[in-house]
């Protein structure tokens, strides 16, 4: 069926992705893009305990993503694309890849360099900018953390801007 959502999470695996988005995305498979999770497979295990039996996960470096990517949309499965943060998803999508793709905001959190801009996202200049840098490539940006919850746009995310 292919990836049915694109989802920028820090917490990666978690109860709104597994719980929250599976009844609308009726994910096969989690694909995580993550070069250090990538590499840890410890890691992976820990994440892989928040999954329901009939969900499987993948775990995959940024350069992995990039050259499967076309495997991933044509595949037999619904996928969940996952990244802990939005330079990860700017990444993937360089050169256009991601071009056409509705990309989810779901939740950046609160650290230092962070302001605020919703309640579940806190944004750095750096992470601003690879928003940005998503939408000139072509992808559609939007944050929402449940299905149910209003769309934000990345314009109203920025403060107004436009792409």
């Amino acid at each position: 069926m292919s990836i049915v959502l694109f989802r920028i999470d820090e917490r990666l695996i978690h109860g709104q992705v597994v719980v929250g988005w599976e009844a609308e995305a009726r994910p096969d498979r989690v694909i995580v893009v993550d070069d250090a999770l990538a590499a840890s497979r410890w890691e992976q295990e820990l994440y892989e305990l928040g999954l329901p039996p009939a969900l499987r996960a993948v775990f995959a470096s940024v350069e992995d993503a990039r050259a499967r990517l076309d495997e991933w949309r044509s595949h037999a499965d619904r996928i969940i694309l996952l990244t802990r943060d939005a330079a990860t998803m700017a990444a993937i999508g360089g050169g256009g890849l991601l071009d056409g793709v509705d990309i989810n905001v779901g939740g950046l959190h609160h650290a230092p360099g962070r302001r605020q801009v919703l309640p579940y996202v806190f944004l750095s200049p750096d992470e601003e900018q690879a928003l940005r840098d998503l939408a000139s490539g072509g992808a559609r940006v939007s944050a929402r953390d449940l299905p149910g919850s209003r769309r934000v746009p990345l314009e109203q995310l920025l403060g107004g801007e436009s792409k």
